[in-house]
């Protein structure tokens, strides 16, 4: 965990002025933004000037960062620590952007359980090791602006980092005790296997079939519903959702605006 330097330098950067620029951005750029409670704003907000002040941003691929970049990943990752008592996902050093898709060499999952080497496109990705995450601006924007459809190429590679901090890549972030290890293995274990089963079966399933992969995968298409569709997650899977909701302190289903109320909410000065 942070030392008391580092608390200190975050408690002054949380307390700061939020630019009134990056509020504008944030309002046009970020569904969830609009969508959290008035107070999870304001904590948002002090978590992007964190997240801004410690880690190294670089645009790649011949893209130059802007505020509105930095920003509007900053903010989306920044969703994940709200109400945590989180250190700022210790293990991301630097976070890359390119300015879309872009090609890697690795191992690719081709299904069934299949996997093969050679280049891959890819919109995002982070590893244990790596100490970066890499994303696609595209795609980054697109997942910010539209809200709803379960997909978030930044949440999803966050939740990955979330799940790296206990320095193994299970699917199973630090919890709090024995009793939530034993409940979260029970329950994501059960859903996990029920989604590689229908994947398996070419049967039709709420959740992506992504997160058929592994468990890994699975923790962090569970993190984007969470966030993306949580109604619909409570109701098709409310024991998953529990134990979300348990592990990130929100509960989206219940707190997040309805549109109507989105839609005729004067905006923060």
């Amino acid at each position: 965990m942070a030392g008391f330097l580092a608390r200190r330098r975050r408690a002054r950067l949380r307390t700061s002025p939020f630019p009134k620029e990056w509020r504008e951005l944030l309002t046009r750029n970020v569904s969830l933004y609009r969508r959290i409670p008035e107070a999870d704003r304001r904590e948002l907000e002090g978590n992007v000037r964190v997240m801004l002040d410690e880690k190294h941003w670089e645009g790649c691929g011949g893209l130059v960062l802007t505020d509105e970049i930095r920003v509007t990943i900053a903010a989306q990752a920044s969703v994940l620590l709200l109400h945590r008592d989180a250190d700022y996902l210790p293990r991301v050093k630097s976070i890359l952007v390119y300015p879309s898709s872009y090609v890697a060499s690795g191992e690719r999952h081709v299904g069934g359980g299949i996997w093969e080497e050679g280049d891959e496109t890819r919109l995002g990705h982070t590893q244990q090791q790596l100490g970066a995450v890499v994303l696609a601006w595209d795609a980054s924007l697109h997942g910010a602006l539209l809200y709803g459809d379960g997909v978030n190429v930044v949440l999803h590679e966050f939740a990955h980092q979330l799940d790296f901090e206990d320095n193994i890549t299970d699917g199973t972030p630090p919890l709090g005790n024995r009793r939530e290890y034993a409940s979260w293995a029970r329950v994501l274990g059960e859903e996990f296997n029920r989604l590689r089963k229908a994947d398996d079966a070419d049967r039709p399933t709420f959740l992506d079939k992504y997160g058929a992969t592994n468990p890994a995968e699975f923790f962090a298409v569970a993190t984007e519903f969470f966030f993306e569709r949580p109604g619909e997650l409570k109701g098709e899977h409310p024991q998953l959702y529990e134990q979300l909701r348990g592990f990130f302190l929100q509960d989206p289903a219940k707190t997040y605006l309805p549109p109507e109320k989105i839609d005729s909410e004067p905006q923060s000065p």
